[in-house]
């Protein structure tokens, strides 16, 4: 039987291609870096620079399908900023793909020993994150250097912080965020470059995450196998006879005693006659030149990687800059090999085959006027081979998507992947033909015991969420990682990648299923597990496991669910709890875990928020220090009807955090709240969206005068058509009134076996619906009662309850305060002893 392809499925459920990929680049100078993208065959919508003569490259290499694409001038300006979002509209632009910018560095550069007051041009980058914020292009980029997340700009709030936290601030609301500081020529460049990479990836696209797009790591050229067979220029002045950029260029003469017997790795520093050490002649006497930086007017070596390419390789004196055998600096051509520059880039309006045939005088009068503006495009660039990486990543995750859960469906009804051996013979065999984050759907979906068992698939942009909160460790050299209900594996890829700077990490993996373990180890022959992880695994249940050593780091997502029909297990897990007043599995997970490891992160249900159930773990967790919540809502499994957040914890409080990070996939927004205001014990229990206007209301309201009950005993096969006693429901309550609705209304005949009976034909009883964002009230009508979809409400100490009371319950002020209150859930809104408490009455003016 053949098997489907991916494309099979993918064209059979869009029907057609998709378009050509779109995207803006901003800060672009002569487009080097994003000319990756053209060579990917992506569609430049805009492209902005400050200077006319660099953006004129671009136009050489047509980036750019209309001219009025080319935007010159300065990014900070609403006209340039309007332009840019013209050219949106003159392209049909609805959902632009990726948006790319490399702002200016002089303020971060440890090259730039001139830096005073730069932060007004380091918030240049401020500039590039309100455009995304405006856009929000599915993917952005933004380069810069090693410094660029540490250095302080001027936010959109006009408060100077740091660039990752505006960044974080203003768009991780709606985009996952990976920042990494790395050595280009360790990801496909040919010279060493040391820089900062930010990519975000929107949040609404399922099972994409940044690291997605990262470049692949890809060692570099030594640079005699790079450039070691074009020809050597020993004559100053020369000019390649075929090749107009392989040049010599001119120096001061009396520069040339100076690097002239040095060696490869040496400076002219390092000669001992004085007259060739770099000086100046001042009234007669010899005055040395200052080396800042240590590897001024020094020669580079043919058996290492190129190095760092920097504004001025056009001088003796800048850093590295000189050739290893000719006494030079390195030529053009053999700038671009090392900035991965295609030999079909253009850098003048001139055929290069026109520009070879000029005469020697024509060639050196071009150069003369072309030579420096290229040479500081080049020093300036992102290599093109890490945007065309990044390009070639775009396309995959886009065009090339993991399957969906109904196309994974039909593989697992058409191979029978329900059974375990099934599965692991089409893991085996179609190892290369799927992508891995579609084995990892195909085989959790084919676990029938996952209902039972409560265990869904994490995608890999939830993943990525978690993980990239996770400590870094950095200055440890070995750590030791518990994943205590691993299924499948969702998390060990993206922890790979996370802890591949670590020298020796121990992963511990635990799972009650066996052959979800087995299927794991199959799963991981595809992902290649890195030389510093070491991985055991473990076949047990965690809650009664008996671990063996102090962990520094437990992750992941446990199973949720009440323990049921097993008084005995229910008992030994909790033996060692605080929290006896819960049989849910991931509060036990949550306790354990915190007693083992020194940070603790996990996805469990939102209920742990707000619930009666667990006012004892919010308390065990209040006293240890919470570093961040982030609240996915119903967005982070879907087809899944619960709501989830997701946590990180520092149980050592090695570093007390007064305030804490949360996360909304809801209001999509990050903001940061201060502990004691969030976990107020004025409230029954956290507030994690309180703000001045939730205040506002409180103030205004007498609070905790309701007690209340849910009836859980009344259902459909109870009631009757017609009968004495009318049984009310959450669509019948209407402001301060009863709805009658047709084929809706019901009624039962005998309540005295029910607790809710004790409520019929008392007075004062309010009437409120649950699952609800748009509550209203009414008090209990004669002769009725109702089921679990409405609660009742009595007013302690006997308060005397009115209409205009009730009223108030309906109005838009007290809905948007409700939600606060409810901490904008969408699942748990049954009303229970702690939400009562926000029903107040508005006081006496």
């Amino acid at each position: 039987m053949k098997t489907p392809s991916l494309f099979d499925f993918i064209n059979k459920s869009q029907g057609k291609d998709i378009k050509a990929l779109t995207y803006i680049s901003l800060f672009s100078s002569a487009g080097i870096g994003c000319y990756g993208f053209k060579q990917q065959g992506f569609k430049c919508i805009a492209t902005n620079e400050y200077l006319e003569k660099r953006i004129k490259i671009q136009q050489y290499n047509n980036k750019c399908e209309f001219d009025s694409g080319y935007i010159q001038g300065d990014l900070s300006t609403q006209e340039i900023q309007d332009r840019i979002y013209k050219e949106l509209d003159n392209n049909n632009i609805k959902d632009l793909d990726i948006l790319i910018a490399t702002p200016p560095c002089q303020g971060m550069s440890v090259a730039n020993h001139k830096k005073n007051n730069e932060t007004k041009r380091n918030s240049l980058v401020v500039e590039s994150i309100k455009i995304v914020s405006k856009i929000k292009p599915k993917f952005f980029v933004f380069e810069n250097v090693r410094a660029f997340l540490n250095t302080i700009c001027t936010d959109t709030d006009n408060i100077d912080k740091p660039i990752e936290e505006s960044i974080e601030l203003n768009l991780g609301g709606n985009y996952n965020i990976l920042s990494k500081v790395v050595n280009f020529k360790e990801y496909g460049s040919q010279s060493s470059r040391t820089r900062t990479l930010v990519i975000g990836t929107r949040k609404d696209l399922v099972n994409i995450s940044p690291y997605q797009l990262f470049p692949k790591q890809q060692k570099a050229k030594k640079l005699k196998s790079l450039i070691g067979d074009l020809p050597s220029l020993k004559i100053m002045g020369e000019i390649s006879d075929n090749d107009i950029y392989h040049s010599y260029r001119n120096f001061d003469t009396k520069m040339l005693s100076w690097i002239e017997n040095i060696k490869e790795g040496q400076s002219a520093f390092d000669n001992i006659e004085p007259t060739r050490i770099p000086h100046k002649i001042i009234d007669g006497e010899i005055v040395f030149n200052k080396n800042k930086n240590g590897d001024k007017y020094s020669r580079w070596y043919w058996d290492r990687e190129a190095p760092c390419i920097h504004t001025r390789n056009d001088i003796l004196a800048s850093q590295s800059t000189i050739h290893p055998s000719d006494n030079r600096v390195f030529s053009i051509r053999e700038l671009m090999r090392m900035m991965t520059i295609s030999s079909e880039f253009k850098w003048s309006n001139i055929d290069f085959n026109t520009l070879n045939n000029l005469s020697h005088e024509e060639k050196k009068k071009y150069l003369k006027q072309d030579e420096l503006n290229i040479r500081h495009c080049i020093g300036e660039a992102v290599p093109t081979i890490i945007f065309e990486q990044i390009a070639q990543n775009v396309k995959k995750v886009l065009k090339h998507k993991v399957l969906s859960i109904n196309e994974c469906e039909k593989i697992i009804q058409e191979y029978t992947l329900q059974d375990i051996n099934n599965l692991q013979n089409f893991i085996i065999n179609n190892n290369h033909k799927y992508d891995l984050n579609t084995l990892y759907n195909i085989a959790e979906l084919s676990n029938i015991k996952r209902t039972e068992t409560k265990a869904y698939f994490t995608r890999e942009d939830i993943v990525h969420n978690v993980i990239n909160k996770l400590p870094t460790f950095k200055n440890k050299k070995s750590i030791r990682i518990l994943e205590p209900s691993v299924g499948i594996g969702n998390f060990l890829p993206l922890l790979f990648k996370k802890y591949d700077n670590i020298q020796n990490v121990i992963l511990d993996i635990i799972d009650i299923d066996n052959n979800s373990l087995d299927t794991l180890k199959i799963l991981l022959t595809k992902t290649k597990i890195p030389k510093n992880f070491t991985i055991n695994f473990i076949n047990t249940d965690f809650l009664l496991w008996e671990n063996k050593y102090q962990y520094d780091l437990v992750v992941g997502n446990p199973p949720y669910g009440k323990v049921i029909n097993n008084k005995f297990l229910l008992d030994k897990y909790k033996l060692d709890c605080d929290n006896k007043n819960t049989n849910n599995l991931f509060s036990f997970f949550i306790e354990k875990s915190i007693k083992i490891s020194k940070y603790v992160s996990l996805i469990v249900p939102k209920s742990l928020i707000n619930s009666p159930e667990f006012n004892q773990t919010r308390e065990i967790l209040e006293k240890k220090n919470l570093h961040s919540i982030t609240d996915y809502g119903e967005k982070a499994f879907k087809g899944v009807k619960i709501e989830t957040i997701s946590f990180l914890l520092d149980t050592y409080k090695i570093e007390k955090f007064e305030k804490i990070k949360i996360e909304s996939y809801i209001t999509n927004t990050i903001f940061y709240q201060n502990k004691d205001y969030i976990f107020s014990k004025d409230f029954p229990y956290w507030l994690i969206y309180r703000n001045n206007f939730f205040d506002t209301i409180v103030n205004k309201m007498e609070l905790d005068i309701f007690e209340s009950f849910r009836d859980r005993q009344i259902t459909k096969k109870h009631t009757l058509n017609s009968g004495n006693i009318r049984v009310l429901k959450s669509r019948n309550i209407a402001n301060n009134s009863i709805k009658n609705i047709d084929n809706y209304d019901c009624f039962i005949d005998e309540i005295d076996s029910f607790v809710v009976s004790k409520y019929l034909n008392q007075n004062n009883i309010v009437l409120i619906p649950n699952l609800t964002y748009n509550p209203r009230a009414t008090f209990l009508p004669k002769d009725t009662i109702t089921d679990g979809s409405v609660a009742l409400l009595k007013a302690k100490n006997n308060i005397n309850i009115t209409s205009n009371h009730l009223e108030y319950y309906s109005s838009s002020e007290f809905i948007e305060y409700y939600k606060i209150a409810r901490n904008r859930g969408t699942r748990s809104l049954n009303i229970d002893n702690n939400s009562v408490q926000f029903f107040g009455l508005l006081k006496e003016a």
